[in-house]
């Protein structure tokens, strides 16, 4: 992939950001970048001086400097490192401490001198803190400070673990970690009430001491926090907004992570633009909303006083456009998500033929199915297509143990109403009692713990299907092998999955698949299984002649909506269908109330569902359109 030609900057922007297309691209450039220092510092006779950072955002960078080692003889032997940071309290070689991640992601694979690795240590008492944190800034001194900095950035705007708050001059020091990272976390530890709640962290005025600050960010997850770091006034309430004061600082990212910059979200008021259809239908959408108007009542004068004048010049007058794009929306609302029968589908999102479509819906976990797309499930069962749904993964990470434990007694107590000897299930459930009495928090369950916690999940899923209306040959669980094995193997392959899926698609061959389409994690259970979904209709096209009718449609989770220019399909509900979508959504008991991981969201899944669909409903009425109870929305991937 190449590098975008953009403007380095735009007046909005107050740090150079450089936009990759791709992650690896980018992180490429930056393995290249430390590589070329340690051999410029090498070919001086002269030590490389690190600033390192873990978390998700750097680990491409480091197993590109691990293959430049292996494979092209880049030598570490006069780097010396200083890491960012480390949670405290917290034992060196614990699975989520900064030394296990840095010796499992680089340490371990390259030449670098142990004694030249510098590590907070999360394991003194703590009234030594302090003078470990005073040691950790002169050690940086005696080598004549960092050549470079890698940053990521947290979702609070911190750097480091400087977190909201923090002064543009601290250095190395004891902080207290703020709720939302503490949150971002949780995985990690099997909880947040298992996340530290301190860390030790390099400060701001440590790292604005480095000759060369670079800083990553990756996914639409970031693009939020990138916008205010990169355009909004310098805070302490966001403290990579500090960083708008160096004069050695750089923001490397990806499309994605820059997605929400000006340049990129509101390229009209940035800059002179092409107009075309996509800029032009986003943009009016935009000028509605920010004005309040509906669509067909912006005038000439709205457009030219906020930065699409140029659009009015070209395409204008105000009335042409308005219609143009309040038609085109109107045509994507539709109450046949299977397509009308014999009606003129020039006009429609899918296709009136066949009248009776094969429909296969991918669901990634056992719910998601009716909790983003539920009242769009129910219409295709009832407007009599042949509705096949897939769960990919077995959702057994989601199982409270209390929840495995009171099935078990369950079936004890049903081992004796039918007269079965129940002694084997007491001597499960008291064996299974001692293993969560034991279990330490992020331990991964035993096999036989996490197929009860599948047969829960399936059980609720079937009881989910059945009640939209599939029989049980119209259910299907794939449990693919990836979601468990990557809790032992994170680089294993996915060509088994990717093979189930395609057996599945064969025995329905689908005129419809619907999809998660949910990137904002690009490492999410979602995205893996877009992925796999998306590998296997590629293949299948180059060989099976049925794929030629196949489309696939996206639809969203229960947090957030397609941005309204880029819906194709709107499938608005009646309050009856609203109602039974929620029946639907309560079928999955073990996922009501609290779920295990319930995200920053506190609403229960139904809610933030029904939110989320009726806000859709008005936007859509806001600009000027129908109003409805409430719209699924649905984006066709072209392949």
């Amino acid at each position: 992939m190449q590098r975008l030609n953009l403007l380095e900057e735009t007046r909005f922007e107050k740090i150079p950001v450089t936009v990759y297309s791709s992650e690896t691209e980018a992180t490429k450039t930056v393995a290249n970048r430390i590589a070329q220092l340690i051999k410029d510092k090498q070919a001086k006779g002269e030590k490389a001086v690190l600033g390192l950072a873990t978390g998700v955002t750097p680990i491409k960078v480091y197993q590109e400097l691990v293959r430049l080692h292996k494979e092209e003889g880049l030598s570490f032997h006069n780097v010396v490192t200083f890491n960012l940071d480390e949670y405290y309290p917290m034992l060196p070689n614990e699975p989520q401490s900064y030394v296990t991640f840095m010796n499992e992601n680089l340490f371990n694979h390259v030449d670098v001198p142990k004694e030249n690795i510098h590590i907070p240590d999360g394991s003194i008492k703590e009234e030594e803190v302090a003078e470990f944190c005073k040691e950790y800034e002169q050690k940086i001194n005696a080598f004549g400070g960092l050549d470079i900095q890698v940053l990521g950035i947290g979702r609070t705007g911190h750097i480091g673990f400087n977190e909201p708050g923090a002064a543009p001059n601290s250095g190395t020091r004891m902080v207290t970690l703020d709720d939302l990272t503490r949150k971002d976390a949780s995985r990690d530890f099997g909880g947040k009430e298992n996340v530290p709640k301190k860390a030790i962290t390099m400060g701001v005025g440590s790292i604005f001491k480095a000759r060369e600050i670079i800083l990553m960010a990756w996914n639409k997850k970031k693009a939020p926090i990138i916008k205010k770091a990169v355009e909004g006034e310098v805070s302490s309430d966001i403290p990579a907004t500090y960083l708008q004061l160096s004069q050695n600082v750089e923001f490397i990212v990806d499309e994605d992570a820059a997605s929400l910059l000006t340049r990129f979200d509101k390229p009209w008021l940035a800059q002179d633009i092409e107009w075309d259809d996509v800029i032009t239908k986003k943009a009016v959408v935009w000028l509605s909303q920010k004005l309040g108007k509906p669509i067909l009542k912006l005038t000439d004068d709205d457009y030219n006083t906020h930065g699409m004048d140029k659009l009015i010049t070209e395409k204008g007058p105000a009335y042409n456009m308005n219609i143009k794009i309040f038609n085109e929306l109107q045509h994507t609302i539709t109450g046949w998500p299977g397509g009308k029968p014999n009606v003129d589908d020039s006009q429609r999102p899918e296709r009136a033929n066949p009248a009776k479509k094969n429909v296969l819906l991918f669901s990634p976990h056992p719910d998601d199915d009716v909790i983003s797309m539920g009242g769009t499930f129910i219409k295709l069962a009832d407007q009599g297509h042949n509705v096949h749904v897939a769960y990919q993964t077995s959702g057994n990470a989601a199982v409270w143990d209390d929840d495995v434990l009171r099935y078990l007694e369950f079936a004890e107590d049903f081992s004796k109403l039918v007269g079965f000897d129940d002694q084997k299930v007491k001597n499960i459930y008291k064996d299974n009692v001692e293993i969560f009495d034991q279990k330490k928090p992020n331990q991964t369950d035993t096999e036989f713990i996490r197929k009860v916690k599948f047969l829960i999940r399936k059980g609720e899923a079937i009881a989910g299907a059945r009640f939209v209306g599939l029989n049980e040959d119209q259910i299907h669980f794939q449990d693919l092998p990836f979601y468990d094995r990557r809790k032992f193997d994170k680089s294993s392959s996915y060509e088994d999955d990717i093979q189930q899926t395609i057996e599945l698609l064969r025995e329905v061959k689908p005129h419809q698949v619907f999809a998660a389409g949910d990137f904002e994690d690009p490492h999410g259970t979602h995205k893996v299984c877009f992925d796999i979904i998306l590998e296997a209709l590629k293949r299948l096209k180059e060989t099976d002649e049925w794929t030629k009718d196949c489309w696939l449609w996206m639809y969203r989770g229960a947090w957030h909506e397609f941005p309204i220019h880029e819906i194709e399909m709107a499938v608005p509900l009646s309050p009856q269908e609203v109602y039974k979508k929620r029946l639907a959504i309560f079928k999955h008991q073990s996922q009501k109330d609290l779920p295990v991981f319930p995200g920053d969201d506190a609403r229960e899944f139904w809610v933030r569902a029904e939110d989320r669909t009726s806000e859709t409903a008005q936007l859509y009425n806001n600009l000027g359109l129908a109003e409805y109870e409430a719209i699924e929305a649905f984006v066709r991937y072209k392949f």
